[in-house]
């Protein structure tokens, strides 16, 4: 047995050979304090330097030494004693000398208690977690046992950090959001330096960013020269051009408002690029609002950078593997942290994990420092949540080095708005508009006529809708709920497409792909969808019905007819379903459509008319911070008393916490997913977890537990449920939730 290393202990692997190697424990937190550091510069590398150097002191304690021996088979006769919980007990012992340091140790005591169970609140959480308040006064026997050891001075000694919160009390929440980012990503990153040195290594491998502008300009070349001479490709064209000079302007909050079909994506990326090599930014995020866009989007990107190899990181996931992760480094070492040139994910994910307080959310955080943000489809984000959103790009683009890109079709009203009392409604987003006189393009684009319902309180029954589709060879018809979608699909004629939500990813994709083929072979192409197929989908109908709703969704729909320009107008119709609107902002959106539109005899889709839109629904909602999350993170800021982690439970975009994930059987009998399954129920791992996102179905907990209750779903792992053979999915809707005598469920 290998005995190289200090009497103490911070991890342990064994070779192949069979012998053991020790990491230092004090080279470790040396280590991590160094690079922590360095992730912090300029904002609070003070703060993250003694943050590394403490965060593991527990591991002092000869009850977790004897531990560590012991579980890894280093020394299997170590004796364990003590009343702790010695795996995870480590965590907390650094935290409580921080807060005996006075009070600004608290600040310290948060990134070290949670840098392997996340962010605690100050008070315990709504789970009845600990509070950082009771593991400051509960833990402190742990702290004496451990400096009862000969820790070196170097690993003890301090000067009190003098860095303070980029934007004052009021922002610390971030601040110290983003310093436990960098705690969390350097001690993963040392610690796999030491577990896995060729997976280190590999991950130093990545292109500049003057190389992909420079593959970036190879490609709109060749782009260039196979283009037609067209009023549409000229209009591309100038959009360019405009973003690219544009980008040599000094960092901020731009906005790209562009027309759908006047190449928002290759613009924005060129504007990103450019930008990033003047001001000498670290990395590009694209943040997406459907899965459907993203995968489209980093096709295009792959393609386009492929003779640079890797250089994207596509993030997207319906499925978490936190609760699996635990001190075993197998787990751990997979979490991203976005250290790409490119990145393409959710806006969900973006903004969440902004509000975040579990490691694996945490951990990029700092990557986002210095970088370029394209938010597309700017129009959809949550309007209950607008001011939480609008204060994180507010203090990134301030503070942090960040500059953002509200990329849209349509026009999002995120400038201040005042109610008609002149009470403020939404405190706007200062932002310079990248294109000049947008508003032309607008008329020079259009390729579509919407035709509105003449009264909006006389609904049109499925019957009547499928007999003016099946009028049309080709056409696409958007309605609003899963169960709207099935019911006029099973109307429709033999050979027509459906997607919805209860198909999983993988479908989708296969679905997508076929529906644009047949499209651009002229075949006859009908398709009946909820809103996923809205917002950058590429397909091009040549008539699309839309089922009453909110105006930007309205005009997003009619985003996928005629998207070529092709010579006459292409045809929408906006009609009142049967079906009664869901729950929530899609009512109020739709309420707010009909304030709009009764009597409305404008342009629809001028930008005037989505400003008169955006007041009324702002006017509507009221409360554009729905859970009060900036009033949580801020009213105890001062003595930072701060519930991170009540906040990142509340601050949820989509409402999913009515809903489960199941992963679904799709594909061939007995194949890859069947095995993949089957591996999952023996030991969960996150590379299974990746795989099977692509086949994986959110239903409502109603829907959940009936399908438990019959046997057609089933619980393959702790909290992972999977579709039993006796669950049905079918080719075209997907995952069947229904009774047998038909009733949807």
């Amino acid at each position: 047995m290998d005995t190289t290393g200090s009497d103490f202990i911070a991890h342990v692997k064994q070779r192949n050979n069979g012998d053991f190697e020790t990491h230092d424990l004090r080279e470790h937190l040396i280590e991590v304090g160094k690079l922590a550091s360095k992730f912090a510069r300029n904002f609070g590398e003070d703060w993250a330097e003694l943050a590394g150097r403490w965060h593991d002191l527990g591991k002092y304690r000869p009850a977790f030494q004897a531990y560590i021996c012991r579980d890894s088979g280093y020394d299997p006769e170590a004796h364990i004693s003590g009343e702790h919980n010695t795996k995870t007990a480590h965590a907390s012992t650094g935290a409580v000398l921080a807060a005996q340091q006075g009070p600004w140790g608290r600040i310290l005591a948060y990134l070290i208690a949670g840098h392997h169970a996340g962010l605690p609140d100050y008070e315990p959480d709504k789970a009845k977690g600990r509070g950082l308040r009771e593991i400051i006064e509960e833990d402190r026997d742990m702290l004496q046992e451990a400096l009862k050891q000969p820790i070196p001075d170097q690993i003890l000694r301090f000067d009190v950090p003098t860095s303070i919160p980029p934007g004052g009390p009021a922002c610390g929440h971030l601040w110290i959001r983003i310093l436990f980012s960098c705690l969390v990503d350097a001690d993963f990153l040392d610690t796999e330096r030491f577990m896995d040195p060729e997976k280190a290594m590999v991950r130093s491998n990545s292109a500049a960013m003057w190389q992909l502008l420079e593959c970036f300009d190879g490609f709109m070349e060749n782009l260039k020269a196979q283009a037609n001479d067209t009023p549409l490709n000229r209009i591309r064209s100038d959009i360019l051009v405009q973003c690219r000079n544009t980008a040599r302007k000094k960092p901020g909050v731009f906005t790209l408002t562009v027309p759908t079909g006047g190449g928002k994506t290759l613009s924005s990326l060129a504007f990103a690029l450019e930008h990033a090599i003047t001001h000498n930014k670290q990395r590009i995020i694209y943040a997406i609002p459907y899965t459907s866009i993203i995968e489209q989007t980093a096709d295009i990107f792959r393609s386009l950078f492929a003779p640079l190899g890797e250089v994207l990181i596509e993030h997207h996931s319906n499925t978490d593997a936190d609760q699996f992760d635990k001190e075993h480094n197998w787990s751990r070492l997979a979490t991203e942290n976005w250290d790409a040139p490119l990145i393409v994910t959710t806006t969900v994910q973006l903004f969440e994990s902004l509000y975040a307080a579990r490691t694996s959310r945490c951990r990029k955080l700092h990557n986002l420092i210095d970088s370029v943000i394209v938010i597309d489809e700017t129009q959809l984000l949550p309007v209950e949540h607008l001011n939480p959103i609008r204060h994180v790009i507010d203090t990134l683009q301030k503070y942090y080095g960040v500059t953002f890109v509200l990329s849209t079709a349509t026009p999002t009203g995120l400038d201040s708005q005042h109610d008609p009392f002149g009470r403020q409604l939404l405190q706007g987003i200062e932002s310079q508009e990248i294109i000049h006189e947008a508003g032309q393009y607008y008329t020079e684009l259009k390729r579509v006529g919407i035709e509105l319902p003449q009264r909006f309180d006389e609904p049109s029954s499925w019957q009547e809708i499928r007999e003016q589709l099946v009028e049309h060879e080709s056409v696409l018809c958007v309605v609003n709920t899963r169960k709207d979608a099935r019911a006029l699909f099973e109307m429709m004629p033999k050979g027509s497409f459906h997607l919805s939500a209860m198909m999983c990813a993988e479908h989708r994709s296969q679905v997508i792909k076929v529906i644009r083929t047949r499209l651009k072979q002229g075949q006859p192409t009908r398709v009946i969808s909820t809103q996923l197929i809205e917002a950058g989908v590429d397909l091009d109908f040549p008539v699309v019905y839309r089922a009453l709703s909110g105006l930007d969704s309205i005009v997003q729909a009619a985003g996928r007819c005629n998207r070529e320009g092709r010579p006459g107008r292409g045809r929408v119709v906006v009609f009142v379903p049967q079906s009664k609107t869901p729950s929530g902002m899609l009512t109020v959106s739709t309420q707010t459509a009909i304030s709009v539109l009764s009597g409305f005899e404008g342009d629809l889709q001028a930008p005037e008319t989505f400003k008169t839109y955006f007041t009324s629904l702002f006017a509507s909602v009221k409360n554009l911070d729905k859970s009060n999350v900036l009033g949580k993170l801020q009213k105890d800021a001062d003595y930072c008393q701060i519930q991170f982690r009540t906040a990142a439970e509340e601050f949820r975009m989509i409402d999913d916490q009515e809903t489960v994930p199941v992963f679904v059987r799709y594909g061939e009998e007995g194949g890859q997913v069947d095995q993949w399954l089957a591996m999952l129920a023996k030991k969960p791992e996150r590379w299974l977890l990746r795989k099977l996102q692509r086949y994986t179905v959110s239903l409502y907990r109603y829907q959940h537990a009936a399908l438990l209750r019959r046997g057609e779903i089933e619980e393959i792992a702790p909290g992972f449920y999977a579709q039993t053979p006796a669950g049905v999915y079918h080719d075209q809707l997907g995952l069947i939730v229904e009774h047998s005598d038909g009733a949807v469920l």
